[in-house]
């Protein structure tokens, strides 16, 4: 009886919505046809995190911001954010009801509380900003990238399958974006100036575009020699290889072929096991060289005018051009903005995303543009490390360098410890894409927006449970955090 009346009471709701939902279509109104998806969605939040992280992975290259559709000023990425969003909310409240959401090794981790102390410090910074109410959003926004990529991640990613799974939806989402692009940019010839702008309304720009493909790009080049998998899988991962480079090249994004580079770099480091005061001995004194002879290298760089062009191999003698490529200049242009920002807010800065509202009068004449615009409405400071600094002050600029060393440090370590096998392959593949991420980052700043913030924390999550999974001799065993060991 009780089944029945149950079974009975499914039909009537049934009933009612496809009635409510055909009269309210035939007066023009179509809202009520998104509540089934709805539904499933919050069942998904309460009972399938796993499968719902999945989604959000896929959607997030597919995402479109509705600022950039000019709908109600909102700078908000559908259907990502929202969901983000809820995922937090609902991670939070457990948090505060004493549930064990997160484990205590994860949390304890050295990467872990450098982030944790960014969003401290960032918090604390909002106090003292000079724009209040975008600080508020910015510092909002950083949360739910943070909550659900790094902290729900931990929980839901927590397996050798579930981390390729996730590699998988995302990857599968941006060959979406990138077969869009290619087909619209062979409509004009594969021309540069249309390579700025025909992978919209998905990404901004092809900048953000060519990051975000560089940053998978090596888990692609590792997934077509993975132990363990078959013909069928590596032909396809040969062929969304084939896709994501060429993508890559035709975004004509110089930042990205360079932090590939930086990336190879990484890789001969790690498998040459170079020291860490090698790395540091080279680095002081390349700086040495450089700062003995800054004049001189200064002149060289200022008799290239090659300029931005189809032509990839003047593109590519393009990207040391500080004479007259209007790309280049401006991006010195915000740093040398975003410096003389700090200079006057040098402890507390002036407040998370306010950069762009506040960099123009930072402007010198001498660093002007063609593109520089006299209210500074260009963007942002086009450096993951300047922008802190000018926005948080020092120890944003501190916090965020801490967090590349000790990822870094962290993954090399492990590198070394691991046996071959998938799981090193794993480990290689997200770090090195990070890598791209942090060469990238000196460059431009992308940490604001879903589709480099949810794989860069994801990645960086599952950097550490590789590590909790394979721990030091003496520090411990590995729980049942991150499943079986390959």
């Amino acid at each position: 009886m009780a089944k029945a009346a149950h079974n009975g009471a499914i039909v009537l709701a049934g009933a009612a919505f496809v009635v409510a939902n055909v009269a309210l279509m035939a007066h023009g109104h179509y809202w009520l046809n998104l509540l089934p998806a709805a539904l499933l969605l919050a069942w998904a939040l309460f009972m399938a995190p796993r499968h719902l992280l999945l989604f959000i992975a896929f959607a997030t290259p597919l995402s479109i911001n509705l600022e950039e559709l000019e709908i109600g000023g909102l700078g908000i990425s559908l259907p990502t954010e929202p969901l983000m969003a809820a995922m937090s909310v609902l991670f939070l409240l457990r948090v505060l009801m004493g549930g064990d959401v997160v484990d205590r090794r994860f949390m304890r981790h050295p990467v872990t509380v450098i982030i944790l102390l960014q969003l401290a410090w960032m918090a604390f910074t909002v106090l003292t900003s000079s724009m209040p109410l975008v600080s508020i959003k910015a510092l909002v926004a950083r949360l739910w990238f943070v909550t659900t990529a790094y902290f729900v991640a931990s929980r839901c990613l927590d397996s050798p399958v579930w981390r390729a799974r996730f590699m998988h939806a995302f990857i599968a989402g941006l060959v979406v974006v990138v077969g869009y692009t290619l087909v619209r940019h062979a409509g004009y010839d594969f021309a540069h100036d249309p390579g700025h702008w025909v992978m919209e309304p998905f990404f901004k720009d092809h900048t953000g575009y060519g990051a975000v493909l560089a940053l998978v790009l090596p888990f692609a080049g590792a997934a077509v020699i993975m132990p363990g998998r078959g013909t069928g899988y590596r032909a396809v991962m040969v062929a969304v290889l084939a896709v994501l480079v060429t993508g890559l090249v035709f975004s004509y994004t110089r930042a990205a072929w360079v932090s590939l580079i930086g990336a190879g770099g990484m890789l001969l480091v790690m498998r040459l096991r170079v020291p860490a005061w090698a790395l540091i001995a080279l680095a002081l004194s390349a700086g040495g060289v450089y700062l003995a002879n800054e004049e001189q290298i200064t002149i060289a760089l200022e008799r290239n005018e090659e300029e931005s062009s189809d032509d990839m191999r003047e593109h590519v003698r393009s990207i040391s051009n500080i004479s007259s490529d209007a790309s280049n200049l401006e991006r010195i242009n915000r740093w040398n903005a975003a410096v003389r920002m700090w200079e006057e807010r040098p402890v507390r800065g002036w407040g998370p995303g306010t950069y762009m509202f506040q960099y123009a009068p930072f402007q010198s004449a001498r660093d002007r543009t063609i593109i520089s615009t006299n209210f500074g409405t260009g963007g942002n400071a086009h450096s993951e490390y300047l922008g802190p600094l000018s926005e948080q002050g020092l120890p944003g600029l501190l916090l965020m360098v801490a967090l590349v060393l000790a990822t870094g440090i962290v993954a090399v370590r492990l590198y070394h410890r691991m046996p071959a096998g998938a799981d090193r392959l794993m480990l290689t593949a997200l770090f090195l894409g990070l890598v791209t991420y942090y060469v990238h980052g000196v460059l431009n700043n992308y940490l604001d927006l879903d589709k480099a913030s949810v794989p860069v924390w994801a990645f960086t999550a599952m950097v550490v449970l590789l590590d909790l999974a394979y721990p030091a001799p003496g520090t411990g065993r590995a729980g049942d955090l991150t499943g079986t060991r390959r």
